[in-house]
Parts: structure tokens; C-alpha cells; sequence
């Protein structure tokens, strides 16, 4: 059966995540990060795709962006790969593929879900026990988000502008919601919507996108379907 093609919705911000084949590591040294990071925002820029959140793990990677139009996505994360993987492969004289197949993707309710993802990707170091802060940690775009440094590949998103009039404002209260942290339920129900290719929104969100795209969103009901009964024949 063939697969799916990816739910991408033009102008909504959509969670990728790409995972090194078999959880293999995909960036040994601060170089690799470095590179990855150069070509993502070459591809972003050229395929316009905004990024607004990201993390770069040892083995997998998250970003939070908003695409253009219906196929810059895919696009650039092609393009990227396409970059970085030779370009890997010859550094480690190694070869074959590095990236777990297709990049999953979860179109994101902006309203209920944004900022909740956003912090989401930024703590994922915290909850790998890779640093006890997000802003210890040098390959994310918290540093951005916090006003520790200014990250040329970040495009703010109205939400992000929106939490204070000044820059000073919107840091302020960005550092206060990651402190906040997320809860378990919050955490799970992010996890499993990328995992699964799976929409992250309200009932409303999902049934409005369903009509919008005319695809299967909502669980189909289980069961038989209903079948009325027929009327009874008339006598001849």
C-alpha cells in the first residue's frame, strides 16, 4: 500500500523531528552541529520555511517552522540531507544512510499548542539529562528565545512577539513559561502526535482540518455502519 503523503498545511507551523538511522548519532562534534546548522538555514531561506524553534540532539533533531507552501518542507529537509550526509559519510569514511527514512511531521494548532511545543523542543536536553539548563545548552534556539545571543536563523513567530512590547518583555516571559516547565500529560501527548504523523490540536482544530484538506483526521468509528431498515414491501 502506498504510503500517505505528509499533512502539510501552507503558512502553519508544523513539529518535525528526524532521527539518525537505528538512533545511530548523527553529530559527533561541535563541527557537525555547526555545518548541519549553516545548511538549515540555507534551505530555510531558499525554500522559505520559517524556523522557529529548534534542538539538535546526538541522534535526532526537532524543529518548529512554518512552511510557505505546500512542499518547501520536504524540500529543504532533501536538500539538507543531501548536504550533510556526504559530507558526514566522508569525514568518518563511513557509508549509507544516516537518517531514519522519512522526517515526521505534526501540524500544530498555533493557538493552543504553540508555545507548548516550542518549549517542548527546547527542554529536550533537560529531559536527556544532557544539561540541568537550556541555556547551557549551545545547540538550540532557547539562547535566542532567552535574549543570551541573537540566532540569525530563528524567524520569530506573532506568538512569540506577542508575550511583551519590548524585547526585554518577550524574553522575560519566555525564560518564565520554560521555567514553568511542561507536565507529563503534556510531554506524552506531544511525543505521540509527531510520532504518529499525527495533527496536534483541539477537536475543533482537527475536524476544521479535516474538512479544510478532505483527509481522514478524526479516528474513524469503530464498528459496522449504521444501516436503517428498509420499509416493508406493499402487497402487489
Amino acid at each position: 500500500m502506498a504510503r500517505q503523503p505528509r499533512l502539510i498545511v501552507p503558512e502553519q507551523p508544523h513539529h518535525v523531528i528526524q532521527r539518525g538511522n537505528n538512533r545511530q548519532v548523527i553529530f559527533r562534534e561541535e563541527a557537525d552541529y555547526q555545518r548541519f546548522l549553516v545548511w538549515l538555514k540555507e534551505g530555510a531561506k531558499f525554500y522559505d520555511v520559517a524556523i522557529h524553534s529548534y534542538v539538535l540532539m546526538p541522534n535526532h533533531l526537532h524543529l518548529l517552522a512554518t512552511p510557505s507552501d505546500a512542499t518547501g518542507l520536504a524540500l529543504m529537509m532533501q536538500k539538507v540531507g543531501r548536504l550533510y550526509v556526504p559530507w558526514f559519510n566522508h569525514k568518518y569514511e563511513r557509508s549509507g544512510g544516516l537518517f531514519e527514512g522519512r522526517f515526521r511531521t505534526s501540524l500544530i494548532d498555533s493557538d493552543r499548542y504553540f508555545m507548548t511545543c516550542s518549549r517542548y523542543i527546547e527542554l529536550n536536553p533537560v529531559r536527556a539529562q544532557l544539561t540541568v539548563a537550556p541555556e547551557n545548552y549551545p545547540w538550540s534556539s532557547y539562547a535566542h528565545h532567552a535574549g543570551i545571543r541573537t540566532d540569525t536563523l530563528v524567524a520569530d513567530h506573532p506568538l512569540f512577539w506577542a508575550l511583551g512590547n519590548t524585547p526585554f518583555q518577550r524574553e522575560a516571559a519566555y525564560i518564565d513559561m520554560v521555567r514553568q516547565g511542561l507536565s507529563t500529560e503534556e510531554v506524552d501527548f506531544i511525543t505521540i502526535a509527531i510520532l504518529k504523523n499525527q495533527p496536534l490540536g483541539s477537536l475543533s482544530f482537527k475536524t476544521e482540518l479535516e474538512q479544510k484538506t478532505q483527509r481522514q483526521i478524526l479516528p474513524a468509528k469503530r464498528g459496522r455502519p449504521f444501516n436503517p431498515p428498509l420499509p416493508p414491501l406493499s402487497a402487489a
